[in-house]
């Protein structure tokens, strides 16, 4: 059976992924996505991913016959590249670029209908970035000839075929207008065009992985590589390969993600980090976002493998009113003025079990808060990391009783929805799709303690 070769570079790890045409994943191997500190700023080690990617890919092969390899990646993100490779490293987003380059970008960047997110914290935004190499390594960044968004970095590196992609410069670049399906006034402005290739669905097939890659891997010289997109929207994807349609899906890890067809983008709020991105046709999709899975680290700190939240913990927390106000991150986005100001008010928790149910609580909180920010949310579907804890859903439901809620246990809804891309243009009935919906949670005072939570969360000058 042939298998589809799926490269997910988060911000935190890289996986690549063994799976069948239906989505299935029949084998995962992963690696940290680890940051240099420098020269010249913070970077990721683009060799040593590329290293690892190729002896992962050999390793994979001797078990399944892949055919196929599509990548995807976290948003702003890019790399700047001359025919050779990167003319400079790929910029962390989370570092800071000077104080200039942000005074000046705040000033160039044009308005949120073109930008389509809000402008955020450190370097979270390609175009950003763009101005940040063309500022300080101007040499360099005139002899660039492409600027490649993660995912069409890897596409590029293996196929040799250079393009560009409406969900990864959707997600958070700046360098694209969804709404409008075009370059956003940014990229004439500062004459980029020249380094942004041509747009390529992120079903798209770019070519045959090159005679080296193919020698150095040892798979099929035919494998085709497909152009790939931006891990949120190819997870959204998924569910739209099943023919669904009017939903919002949450997806959570280091961040929590909300994107909904169901909402409508002439209602996004700048002043909240929301954003427009794009589905692989290159629709809009209303976003919004929070550093949930960082909140979570932070409020449950170590925790033993396999551990789980408590209901019966949950119930007390909730009656001692202990409250995870957000955010103990520098997290800028959903609530303006709260980054760095989280603390945990009234009894705190009093052990690791008790830690790890109100982080719950917290992302759990924070899902509610996202949906309502986006209005018209449709029938909600969790995935991904929290999933894997039934509480978690059952907690959103129970916040949330007048909507409809699934979840999906299957937590590999990027590998999915890319091994799906790779079968687009031959798909002729709706991928199969299990839901799940939530267990019963009856927590006594739980509307009462979201409102208080609400309250002290919206608060900027408590």
């Amino acid at each position: 059976m042939s298998a589809v070769a799926v490269l997910d570079v988060g911000k935190t790890n890289v996986k690549l992924s063994a799976t069948d045409r239906l989505g299935t994943v029949l084998e995962t191997v992963s690696r940290p996505n680890t940051v240099l500190t420098g020269p010249p700023y913070r970077h990721h080690d683009l060799d040593g991913i590329e290293r690892w990617l190729l002896d992962a890919l050999r390793d994979l092969g001797r078990r399944h016959r892949i055919d196929a390899i599509v990548p995807c990646g976290h948003g702003s993100a890019g790399v700047l590249v001359d025919d050779a490779g990167p003319v400079m490293p790929m910029i962390d987003y989370e570092d800071e670029p000077p104080a200039e380059v942000l005074a000046h970008y705040r000033a160039i960047a044009g308005d949120f209908a073109a930008r389509g997110s809000a402008i955020m914290l450190g370097a979270s935004h390609t175009a950003r970035q763009m101005l940040w190499i063309e500022t300080e390594w101007p040499e360099a960044f005139a002899r660039a000839r492409h600027f490649l968004a993660l995912p069409q970095y890897w596409a590029w590196r293996l196929s040799g075929v250079a393009a560009s992609e409406a969900t990864t410069l959707g997600a958070q670049s700046h360098l694209w207008s969804v709404r409008q399906q075009r370059q956003a006034p940014i990229v004439a402005a500062r004459g980029w065009a020249r380094l942004l290739p041509p747009l390529v669905p992120a079903w798209g097939a770019l070519g045959r992985l090159l005679p080296a890659m193919a020698a150095r891997t040892g798979l099929d010289p035919a494998t085709q590589v497909f152009c790939g997109g931006h891990d949120s929207s190819v997870n959204f994807y998924r569910y739209q390969a099943a023919g669904l349609a009017g939903l919002t899906v949450i997806s959570t890890g280091t961040w929590i993600v909300a994107l909904s067809d169901a909402a409508d983008p002439d209602r996004l709020d700048e002043g909240r980090g929301m954003s427009c991105n794009a589905d692989p046709a290159g629709k809009p999709l209303a976003g919004a976002l929070c550093m949930g899975g960082r909140e979570f680290a932070l409020i449950a700190g170590a925790q033993p493998a396999g551990a789980r939240a408590d209901a019966g913990i949950l119930r007390d927390l909730v009656a001692r009113r202990t409250l995870p106000l957000p955010f103990l991150s520098e997290d800028t986005g959903l609530l303006p003025g709260r980054a760095g100001r989280g603390r945990i008010a009234g009894p705190p928790p009093r052990d690791a079990a008790e830690r790890r149910t109100l982080a719950l609580l917290a992302t759990a909180l924070l899902t509610d808060l996202l949906l309502d920010a986006l209005h018209g949310t449709g029938t909600v579907i969790l995935d991904g990391s929290f999933v894997a804890d039934p509480l978690y859903v059952a907690l959103v439901a129970a916040l949330r009783p007048r909507t409809t809620v699934r979840s999906n246990r299957h937590s590999d809804g990027v590998a999915a929805g890319a091994a799906l891309l790779a079968g687009h243009a031959t798909r002729s009935a709706p991928a199969p799709l299990i839901l799940d919906a939530p267990g019963l949670l009856t927590v006594p005072g739980l509307a009462a303690y979201r409102a208080e939570w609400r309250t002290l969360s919206t608060d900027t000058a408590e």
